[in-house]
């Protein structure tokens, strides 16, 4: 028996579990992130295109209409704005409790007619 190298396995395993642990905290991190964007993205073209839907009954009707569903999807609506029948709006979802120091992700999205 070398008595050089007692309990040298367990502070390997310990270094071995901690770096693993970081990786995956690293990969649920970067996922949610991703995530974040994603759903800021998706809140955005939908929220353009109930605006675009609802063109006809005016600017504000429009804009409460982009809001409503940005408050479906946890999201805010950062801007709208209707111009003839092109809807422009801008989303800001907040990244979850984990990520705070990241800050938020922004999306921005126009939905009407296809100009020719």
């Amino acid at each position: 028996m070398i008595t050089g190298d007692r309990g040298s396995a367990s502070v390997w395993a310990a270094g071995g579990i901690a770096a693993v642990l970081l990786v995956v905290g690293l990969i649920v991190g970067l996922g949610s992130a991703a995530a974040t964007r994603h759903r800021a993205d998706s809140a955005a073209d939908l929220a353009a295109l109930a605006a675009a839907a609802s063109a006809t009954a005016g600017s504000d009707r429009a804009c409460e209409r982009a809001r409503w569903v940005a408050r479906r999807m946890r999201v805010e609506l950062s801007a709208c704005r209707l111009a003839g029948w092109d809807a422009e709006v801008e989303i800001t979802a907040q990244t979850p409790d984990l990520l705070l120091g990241f800050g938020s992700a922004t999306a921005r999205a126009r939905a009407g007619p296809v100009p020719e």
